[in-house]
């Protein structure tokens, strides 16, 4: 048996004492979140610049997003089988360490000029979204019923420091790359790439005893009956609360991608400046994570399901918000900060779920296939955007996403309140 030779670690533990480990691996998942955003920060916008500057064609500047997102997918589930296996410490160092990998290669095809390399160097950079996405769930390893919503969400909030601080290191970043004779636009890379060889240091220095072999541990000695240990794919078949929430998450999050993706135009077309622009994403991002935790709070109160259907509500004033004006700036930003939070509470409450659907034994396979539907449904999101609003215009592409937020209301008031909430 794999956890055999962690008994004789584990099996004093107290419950005082797994409460201290539970307390310090959220204190290391946060602090490896915010390393991670600033990567993730200083690199998307960047990458966008660095493929125009490599190519010298416009059309590929939205690939850098695209391949990182799909380079998440690809990665999702042999991170989580990789932490199933060797728990959560080797899974995410492995992860921030291949995405330092990644940068390597964007740096050596900057300097080659070879944007096809340049590409790869994307999507496996992507690895570094799949740890991030899985750090989330590794704050509910330990957590009981009554703390696992604040618990995934404190990680989930923490990401918002990386990201505000990464694109500021713009600037700083092209100081290094002119010290060091490399190409325009990947100094920031270079940021990013201490930062993920600082994550994989505090994971894989933090992170014990490793959270998730503590759970595991705790869940065998306790249960009279084998361990189930079923695939990702056959959970969401033969489990209808976690296929019901792993769709709200992975919609959810096509929602806000095609809404959010297309702002930027629309608001160009009407006449916005780039200054108005950047400060309605900010608007966005900050509805995205600073209010997290009291979603996080609010579903371990009173359930995953009202906040999921909070999340659609708010989703669908959006949408509504700027299908009644779509030329009016303020209504547009309104509008985005009414997706972040929508996408916010949809995402930490349906998160939430996904960690209380099954055992201990089979989380990180459903989380894992959690991920990677949520990755491609932002892939699918982002490249259906652009076709929707050019055939039907930006308020078009919001009353068209109200079919989302409809399949996902009547997938959460269908349900039948006799599922079994996981400890």
């Amino acid at each position: 048996m794999q956890l055999q030779s962690s008994k004789n670690d584990f099996s004093s533990l107290g419950e005082a004492r797994v409460q201290h480990i539970r307390r310090k691996s959220i204190s290391v998942l946060a602090a490896g979140q915010i390393l991670g955003g600033l990567g993730s920060g200083a690199t998307l916008t960047l990458g966008s610049l660095l493929i125009v500057s490599i190519s010298g064609l416009d059309s590929l500047a939205g690939m850098a997003a695209t391949m990182n997102t799909l380079g998440a997918a690809v990665m999702a589930i042999p991170l989580a089988l990789m932490a199933q296996k060797h728990g959560r410490r080797v899974s995410l160092s492995s992860g921030a360490l291949l995405a330092v990998s990644g940068i390597v290669v964007i740096v050596s095809a900057a300097i080659l000029s070879f944007w096809p390399l340049l590409m790869l160097g994307m999507l496996v950079l992507g690895t570094g979204s799949a740890m991030n996405l899985q750090s989330r769930f590794a704050a509910t390893d330990l957590s009981s019923k009554t703390t696992r919503g604040r618990d995934l969400s404190v990680v989930v909030w923490s990401t918002t420091i990386g990201a505000v601080i990464g694109p500021n290191l713009f600037e700083p970043g092209e100081v290094v790359a002119q010290y060091l004779d490399l190409p325009v636009f990947t100094g920031g890379f270079l940021i990013a790439m201490v930062a993920q060889l600082a994550g994989a240091l505090v994971y894989f220095l933090g992170l014990r005893p490793d959270p998730l072999r503590v759970a595991q541990y705790r869940a065998s000695a306790q249960s009279k009956v084998g361990q189930l240990h079923r695939r990702g794919w056959n959970i969401l078949r033969n489990t209808p609360m976690a296929r019901r929430a792993v769709l709200t998450v992975a919609l959810s999050h096509m929602y806000m991608v095609a809404m959010m993706s297309m702002t930027p135009i629309h608001m160009q077309h009407h006449g916005a400046e780039l200054t108005l622009i950047g400060f309605t994403i900010s608007m966005h991002v900050a509805g995205m994570y600073a209010l997290s935790p009291v979603f996080g709070w609010l579903t371990d109160k009173l359930g995953a399901r009202p906040i999921i259907l909070l999340g659609q509500v708010l989703l669908i004033s959006a949408s509504v918000l700027v299908w009644v004006n779509p030329s009016d700036h303020t209504m547009t930003t309104i509008a985005l900060l009414c997706l972040g939070l929508g996408w916010s509470a949809s995402t930490v409450a349906g998160s939430t779920m996904i960690s209380g659907a099954v055992e201990v034994s089979e989380r990180p396979q459903l989380q894992g296939t959690s991920d990677l539907c949520m990755s491609l449904a932002g892939v699918i999101g982002g490249l259906s955007a652009g076709p929707i609003l050019a055939a039907v215009d930006f308020e078009g592409l919001a009353v068209a996403l109200l079919a989302l937020a409809i399949i996902m209301i009547g997938l959460n008031l269908r349900a039948t309140g006799t599922e079994t909430i996981r400890a």
